[in-house]
């Protein structure tokens, strides 16, 4: 599972103290020769994010409710810092400072990967390359501002700030960095993207482990998503939707594995419904059943098992007891480091982007511009693989059936593009309620949280107390890491 990275630069001086004497010893004399396409590409493997944000952005989301103290050992005061939406000042695995810095670290290694395919494009054919680093670039970006930045919003994104958008490699010790506004990189990562979807292709070796046609069109549907414009969401995703019913996870086949089938199946790359994956570092396969903030009685109903539009059951199985209900998809690769101690590193593989969440998305599109027989098309392709008893005979989806189960709540969403009328509000609610069934676990729900403005409140055990993230509230922006403020990056207001 484990990607092979070519660690060609230290980690960008945004998030790191460098020793000087280190530095300036091993940076001259110490850089490997990129003078090969192969090398091209083994520094682009390099170029996605090792980090891993499913444990933030899963407990900061209303998918997590306050559960008894279970026996654990893992990092008590980081999970209860994401519940409580405070700031957390722990750099190690998991946490936002590390998501930071291994974001930044994979723009550093596309960068350096695009510095040298220019040195060598009048001797090699280096466009799939090219393709390749522009898209993780692009994502990687696209991350950290929608956890550092303000939601995009075409009213305010001018002003908004963002992230530093680096488009050269690290090349000085000290170089002062700038938050670009909100604006200034969604229109950097388009940029990217545009130019990488037109020049990538799939790779031969491992080709779920970096981004392909498919993963860049999915990529692309979600970007537009994010910016309100629905006919480029629809166009890039029809693009790779083929054949929806036969594309997304089929859960039914699920109910036939073990626990632990289920783990190794959910983000494999032999699994046809993941688009692209990524191993990173991260103990979240070990951790993310047990704890103290997750499913449990309190949620698990409303959340799993409620709006079949069928009347039917789901097939999203719920393992566990009260404390620690969850839904098996994670299956750890432990590094031994030491072998004497029995030390080292867990590794979990991650679903950046699958058919299930491109079709959910051109839904949502479909949706918005009031075209209602499509979306009823698309769900129906979703829910026939993810309910219990599906007959296609009888089991027709129809717009009375989500406006009635989807009743509208006054100013419960609130995106910037606003609703034309109550129905449309009702299937997008539908919609958001499958998405956080289905995506579980893997933190999607905190972005649709963001995107819709949705307020949270929930039980907070520990003070006896109820605590509530607003509409607007400006802890939905994580603080910018302390090093980073340090090297002089403005702070996210409090």
């Amino acid at each position: 599972m484990k990607k092979n990275l070519l660690k060609l630069f230290t980690l960008l001086l945004l998030t790191t103290v460098v020793s000087c004497d280190d530095y300036l010893s091993e940076l001259p004399d110490n850089r490997a020769e990129i003078n090969s396409p192969d090398k091209i590409s083994d520094l682009v493997t390099g170029a996605y994010p090792e980090g891993n944000y499913q444990l933030m952005a899963e407990i900061m989301s209303d998918n997590a409710t306050s559960r008894q103290n279970i026996r654990t050992y893992i990092n008590v005061l980081l999970h209860e810092q994401m519940f409580t939406w405070e700031t957390s000042l722990d750099d190690n695995q998991d946490t936002p400072t590390s998501y930071w810095s291994n974001c930044y670290e994979a723009i550093a290694q596309a960068n350096q990967a695009l510095e040298s395919i220019e040195l060598l494009k009048d001797e090699f054919d280096l466009d799939a390359q090219k393709g390749e680093a522009l898209l993780a670039r692009a994502y990687a970006h696209f991350m950290l501002v929608n956890f550092w930045g303000k939601q995009y919003n075409e009213t305010t994104s001018s002003s908004d700030l963002g992230v530093p958008y680096v488009l050269e490699p690290e090349k000085e010790l000290i170089k002062i960095y700038k938050r670009n506004t909100v604006e200034e990189v969604y229109d950097l990562i388009e940029k990217d993207l545009l130019e990488g979807i037109s020049l990538v292709i799939d790779r031969e070796n491992n080709p779920k482990y970096h981004f392909s046609k498919d993963a860049a069109n999915a990529f692309a549907a979600r970007f537009y998503q994010y910016k309100g414009e629905w006919d480029k969401v629809i166009f890039y995703a029809n693009a790779s939707l083929t054949n929806p019913s036969s594309q997304v996870r089929d859960l039914l086949a699920y109910q036939n594995l073990s626990y632990s089938e289920r783990t190794l199946q959910y983000s494999n790359s032999i699994e046809d419904s993941n688009i692209l994956l990524n191993s990173t570092s991260s103990w979240w396969a070990r951790n993310f059943w047990r704890t103290n903030y997750g499913l449990s009685e309190l949620n698990r109903d409303a959340i799993i098992n409620s709006d079949n539009p069928f009347n039917k059951e789901w097939a999203y199985d719920v393992f566990g007891s009260n404390e620690a209900y969850n839904i098996p998809k994670f299956d750890e690769y432990f590094k031994i480091t030491n072998e004497s101690a029995g030390t080292g590193f867990g590794f979990t593989n991650q679903v950046l982007f699958g058919y299930d969440e491109l079709l959910l998305n051109r839904a949502e599109a479909y949706a918005m511009k009031e075209d209602y027989a499509n979306c009823l098309k698309d769900l129906t392709d979703f829910l026939a693989n993810k309910t219990e008893g599906f007959d296609e005979t009888t089991d027709v989806l129809t717009e009375d059936m989500i406006t009635n189960m989807f009743p509208v709540i006054a100013d419960e969403l609130t995106p910037f593009y606003g609703f034309i009328n109550d129905k449309q509000i009702s299937f997008i609610n539908s919609i958001l309620k499958f998405r956080q069934k289905e995506f579980y676990h893997e933190g999607l729900r905190w972005f649709d949280v963001r995107r819709f403005n949705i307020a949270i409140k929930r039980y907070y055990r520990k003070l006896d107390i109820d605590i509530e993230l607003e509409k607007e509230d400006l802890r939905k922006q994580l603080q910018i890491p302390e090093s980073a403020i340090n090297f002089g990056l403005t702070p996210n207001p409090r």
